[in-house]
């Protein structure tokens, strides 16, 4: 009974959206966008565009996205919205950073890409136009690869955490962090490089461990190749923007209901403990692993009231 409602709702749901959908003004971009699909198919073949064309979209959006926060610290102005003000990022770490970086996307992740043609293959996921999924359905679909993501993500991260086996993965990604008191109730902790460079820095077991999670979702909800470059657009956007070090206030992301956006991710990376989900607040919120950023935000709150 309870699954016949259930299925209900999810029908009258997809029925309401294809309504709003008919009464939009049609998209310009899609008949381009049509024309450039059509025409990748026709000129390239499908290993060519699981493992090249995925390759190619990760790398460019990954330094598409990293560069507004890049520049951002050679702007003056933009400074108000560091949330680590005190922090300055130093040349020599970024190159580091970035070493490591290219390393884990190239000798890591590039092994991984090559997979995704055969996954595309044994699961047979169709390339073609007419099989394209309404917006609306790609948008469900990364939704549902998020929250998979960051249930992954949170469990998977905090028993990173753990004092047995910190050391010897998750360490990398906090490596820049020295320990210095600033006040009774919390550690700050020092960042030494760019927080945009850092959202892919990490040690090679990490990026297997954690990264995971990314292809759970897609192994449940892929009908389309276009849902693994849809989906790597929203997690790369996603997790730049919560190591970006910035809080910029017009940003569309916090929109999102239990968003944690980048003043959650980055008092994990001052304080060491809490606030391990990727994405959404409530695993720390149930688990009450933010109570330490709960308490920070209202002591923070209380600091500006009385300057």
């Amino acid at each position: 009974m309870a699954t016949n409602e259930s299925v209900s709702i999810f029908s009258s749901a997809s029925l309401a959206v294809e309504y709003v959908d008919s009464l939009l003004p049609e998209n310009p971009l899609q008949e381009p966008f049509k024309n450039a699909w059509n025409y990748m198919l026709d000129n390239y073949t499908k290993f060519q565009i699981a493992t090249w064309g995925s390759l190619i979209v990760h790398e460019a959006l990954y330094f598409l996205f990293c560069l507004p926060g890049f520049l951002f610290q050679f702007i003056p102005y933009m400074k108000k919205y560091k949330i680590q003000k005190d922090k300055p990022e130093t040349w020599e770490n970024q190159w580091k950073c970035f070493k490591v970086l290219l390393f884990n996307h190239f000798c890591i992740q590039l092994p991984l890409i090559c997979g995704t043609y055969y996954f595309t293959e044994y699961f047979n996921i169709p390339y073609g136009w007419e099989r394209m999924p309404r917006w609306y359905m790609l948008l469900a679909r990364c939704f549902g690869c998020a929250v998979i993501e960051d249930t992954w993500h949170y469990f998977l991260h905090r028993l990173l955490h753990h004092k047995k086996i910190y050391k010897y993965i998750h360490k990398v990604h906090h490596e820049f962090q020295v320990e210095n008191h600033c006040s009774k109730a919390f550690n700050w902790l020092d960042e030494g490089l760019h927080l945009e460079w850092k959202a892919e820095y990490a040690h090679p077991l990490e990026t297997l461990i954690l990264g995971t999670g990314f292809f759970i979702g897609i192994m449940l909800f892929c009908d389309h190749v276009i849902l693994l470059w849809a989906w790597v657009t929203v997690r790369l956007m996603e997790t730049i923007d919560v190591h970006s070090g910035y809080d910029i206030p017009l940003n569309p992301l916090n929109l999102i209901p239990f968003y944690a956006g980048s003043r959650h991710h980055d008092f994990h990376h001052m304080n060491f403990i809490g606030n391990y989900a990727s994405t959404f607040t409530w695993w720390d919120r149930i688990f009450g692993t933010d109570t330490q950023f709960v308490a920070y935000t209202e002591k923070m709150k209380i600091g500006k009231k009385t300057e």
